[in-house]
């Protein structure tokens, strides 16, 4: 389909949101890797988690309280291989920066590291630490835990977060194997997309508390965040069609996420409280880093993931369908697309960008203004 919004590009994006985060009290270098992060998402066409969720994400957060902008990390644990971070709520962006940062260089010298961080907040795609990994010659796993908006199967009611697993690992080609997606059938970001675009959400991936389903998609977050309305995990309703898998590997990052770390779970996570006041929401992010050079070596790694990768895009394709894709392929080809152009925004965005800039008093004349 061919793109019918404005573009704009990626320096003014990127110099106008660490601006914005700034006059929040972020900190420069914070601001920058949160701003990094966002446009990373949209630079792989990964709108539910880029600069669509700059504002009602992260500005809106800060400003009810529920989102420090100073991010004051404390190490709990640190041995040779492990760490362990308390992000006190702030940043999970910047937290999960610094934390992969520590494990890539522990993984270099050790073949592999692992760490936890507790009390943190939304950490942006995950895709952006597993890579931080794969730019290191190694390969990355991360996963989160998140407000619960996830039944289980056989269930009605929110239990979990879409609670993303995420790996990359090297190749000999442009672009890694990455795969970056919920344990859902959906996650709250693309709905959210959806209600910005005017559009439904297709029928089958939300389960309400009659066990019927719902398409409209600004009322489905409602319901969902009014607990009258859950997401499925991957595989959908029941377990004719594998709905125990996706409630499986859910459960599993909802585990990790917090065991590791000790922190809080499932409906602790909602950023309400028992009043229905606005509280810290204190997340819990896990991430692995390992080393193929403590294995056979980077270059077998890389040649070996790429000959599968390219044998499962040359098999046969279906009837009906052009070709086959191996995941980051699609990011990769959004990339391509958009570097020289930037970050094609929305009618929304724009009026928040413009009201942003009108409100702090900054001296930016965007491009779609004409």
């Amino acid at each position: 389909m061919e793109e019918t919004r404005p573009y704009l590009d990626w320096e003014t994006c990127g110099s106008f949101m660490v601006d914005v985060f700034k006059a929040y009290g972020v900190p420069e270098e914070d601001a920058k890797i949160c701003a990094d992060v966002l446009m990373e998402s949209d630079r792989r066409g990964i709108e539910s988690h880029g600069v669509n969720r700059f504002k009602p994400i992260y500005l809106d957060r800060i400003k009810l309280g529920t989102l420090l902008p100073v991010t004051k990390i404390d190490i709990l644990k640190d041995t040779p291989t492990t760490v362990v971070m308390d992000a006190n709520n702030g940043m999970g962006m910047v937290a999960s920066y610094r934390m992969m940062e520590m494990l890539i260089e522990k993984a270099s010298k050790y073949g592999m590291a692992g760490g936890a961080i507790m009390n943190s907040t939304h950490y942006g795609i995950a895709g952006y630490w597993t890579t931080m990994a794969e730019k290191a010659g190694m390969i990355g796993i991360s996963g989160t835990n998140a407000r619960p908006s996830v039944a289980p199967t056989n269930g009605v009611e929110n239990m979990m977060g879409t609670n993303p697993l995420t790996f990359t690992m090297p190749t000999d080609e442009e672009f890694p194997f990455n795969f970056d997606c919920a344990t859902s059938t959906i996650q709250n970001g693309k709905i959210e997309y959806y209600e910005r675009m005017g559009k439904p959400t297709p029928a089958g991936l939300v389960v309400t508390r009659d066990g019927g389903t719902m398409t409209e998609s600004g009322e489905i977050l409602k319901a969902i965040r009014g607990g009258r309305a859950a997401l499925c995990p991957l595989g959908g309703l029941g377990e004719a069609t594998g709905g125990y898998k996706g409630y499986g590997f859910t459960t599993i990052v909802e585990i990790l996420s917090a065991a590791l770390c000790g922190g809080p779970f499932m409906k602790e996570l909602s950023g309400v409280d028992e009043n229905g006041n606005p509280k810290m929401y204190r997340l819990g992010h896990f991430f692995f880093v390992i080393n193929p050079e403590f294995f056979m070596g980077l270059d077998t790694f890389k040649k070996t993931s790429g000959d599968i990768l390219r044998g499962l895009r040359n098999s046969a394709v279906a009837p009906g369908c052009d070709r086959i894709y191996t995941a980051g392929e699609k990011e990769h080809e959004a990339w391509m697309e958009r570097k020289d152009k930037g970050v094609p925004v929305s009618a929304s965005i724009r009026k928040e960008f413009t009201q942003l800039r009108d409100e702090l008093n900054l001296p930016y004349k965007f491009s779609f203004e004409g």
